[in-house]
């Protein structure tokens, strides 16, 4: 099975279309054909169902795209890691949620680049499940999520637990009446659930954000209540362009790190795991209650 086959099927499932596959891959669309075929014939199952409207996948396309995914991504990693560049002596892969990066990635990556001058850095953003696929898959190292799943052969480590807190836009909010231009930003699953004890009879707010960088941003140009990290808020708060709502509960976010329990490239993975320690340890400080706050 050649990976040109991989990549074609993949840009086939993708057009749902032959002619746009083979422009997207510049062949032509009998070479498109061809490997198609001979992939169907490899597997001895078709992988798409024809009409005049274009291709879809058949069941047997379905279940065997995911696994083509995988061989891709495998196949960029094995890439990556022969084509070193000159002087370095290995790889190291990360992956984090977007909301973690300035906490974390952005000041892991020189604290690398110090401890191994001589290891090329690959670092990206996804969400928790993909970035737990591709660990699992090996085209990460490690990844810097919030919501791991149990996964065999990996491990899952708590690294981080912020803190949550309601702020508002309205000086003189009071300990009730947040309510009437509330936000709720959705943290994840076990925020909705800690948030649903604690206001049974919020209901279902007006607006709802699925990213906290959003959220802020709508709250500071629209006006409104809504929870957001402390350390985020900390400079608005002291700016005075947010407040705290009075005896509103703070909540937690827990964050981990995940990475395979048995890897050819344990050293490095060691020294990146010890490096995004010690900045976790190090920014524990932007979570501690500050006079004021």
């Amino acid at each position: 099975m050649h990976i040109e086959q991989i990549r074609t099927f993949l840009e086939v499932a993708n057009t749902g279309n032959f002619h746009r596959a083979a422009q997207n891959l510049n062949v032509t669309q009998s070479t498109v054909s061809a490997r198609i075929r001979q992939l169907e014939d490899s597997l001895g199952e078709p992988l798409f169902l024809r009409s005049h409207a274009g291709v879809q996948l058949s069941a047997a396309g379905q279940r065997f795209r995911r696994f083509a995914l995988n061989m891709q991504r495998l196949w960029r990693r094995a890439e990556q890691e022969v084509a070193l560049p000159r002087g370095y002596r290995g790889r190291i892969g990360l992956g984090s949620q977007v909301s973690l990066w300035d906490r974390l990635i952005l000041r892991w990556i020189p604290w690398m680049r110090d401890s191994c001058p001589d290891v090329a850095i690959r670092v990206e953003a996804d969400y928790s499940t993909s970035l737990m696929r591709q660990v699992a898959d090996g085209v990460l190292d490690i990844a810097v999520l919030y919501q791991p799943r149990r996964t065999p052969g990996l491990v899952s480590e708590q690294l981080i637990n912020e803190t949550l807190v309601m702020v508002s836009t309205r000086q003189d909010v009071g300990a009730e009446d947040w309510r009437q231009d509330y936000v709720l930003v959705d943290w994840g699953r076990d925020f909705r659930i800690t948030h649903g004890e604690l206001f049974p009879d919020v209901g279902t707010p007006p607006v709802s954000v699925g990213l906290g960088a959003l959220g802020l941003q709508y709250v500071l140009e629209n006006g409104g209540s809504a929870y957001f990290p402390i350390r985020v808020v900390r400079p608005l708060l002291a700016q005075d362009r947010l407040t705290r709502v009075p005896q509103a509960p703070t909540m937690r976010r827990p964050a981990y790190i995940v990475y395979a329990e048995e890897t050819g490239n344990r050293e490095l993975v060691d020294t990146a795991l010890e490096g995004l320690r010690q900045i976790a340890i190090q920014g524990e400080s932007e979570d501690r209650p500050h006079a004021g706050d």
